[in-house]
């Protein structure tokens, strides 16, 4: 079998990192609270020393943090940690725009974000808003990758695991918009089209300011 043909093999501190991280994107780890290495290990019925390395991954990312002489905890998000977010995702998402723009690949990034276009549009009416928000997550990581920088994207994959972590503590899972797919189609076709600046100031209207979302969001959950 030819190398190009393997499937890579996912370690077993792969496996814990993914578990670790769904619970904490659920909310079954609350902000703040410890993680303990002996419970965990056995709950999870693994030895301590893959779960150290898939815990030090999940450092990295942020959804943890570790203190010495203390231990790791689930880290707490608030509404300053989500507008930083933001802030850095904008900064890299024009930065990738920017580098399609040079390297020609406009046309080839406009058709693979149509086409997750079209699946979040699908997702989003039929109800089906996780879908919707993975699809969301899943358009920009393609708008990034579109620059063809795998640094760029390393960077970006981290700061995109930390945002779900903001969306699911402080508003409680993904936003509702029956305008989600059509902003997305928008943002994809000003790209195939339309003047770099045109599509920098489309970019800028998308994300808006995440402070004034929450304070909607939370407006109408105190009104139910």
């Amino acid at each position: 079998m030819a190398a190009s043909q393997r499937i890579e093999r996912v370690t077993l501190p792969t496996q814990i990192a993914d578990r670790l991280r769904a619970g904490i994107l659920e909310g079954t780890y609350e902000g703040g609270s410890q993680l303990l290495e002996t419970e965990i290990a056995l709950a999870f019925g693994v030895s301590r020393g893959p779960l150290r390395e898939a815990m030090q991954r999940l450092v990295q990312e942020g959804l943890l943090r570790s203190e010495p002489h203390r231990g790791v905890f689930v880290t707490e998000v608030g509404e300053e940690d989500l507008r930083d977010l933001f802030f850095v995702r904008a900064a890299l998402e024009t930065t990738a725009i920017r580098k399609i723009y040079e390297s020609g690949g406009r046309v080839r990034t406009a058709d693979e974000l149509n086409r997750i276009a079209r699946q979040m549009d699908k997702a989003m009416k039929s109800g089906d808003r996780v879908s919707g928000g993975d699809l969301d997550f899943e358009f920009h990581k393609a708008l990034v990758d579109g620059a063809g920088s795998k640094r760029l994207s390393r960077s970006y994959a981290s700061v995109q695991t930390e945002t779900r972590l903001c969306l699911h503590r402080l508003m409680g899972g993904y936003r509702s918009s029956r305008d989600l797919a059509d902003e997305h189609f928008r943002l994809a076709e000003l790209i195939r089209t339309a003047e770099l600046e045109e599509v920098l100031g489309e970019l800028d209207r998308h994300f808006g300011d995440p402070a004034e979302v929450m304070k909607r969001v939370r407006t109408r959950e105190q009104r139910q």
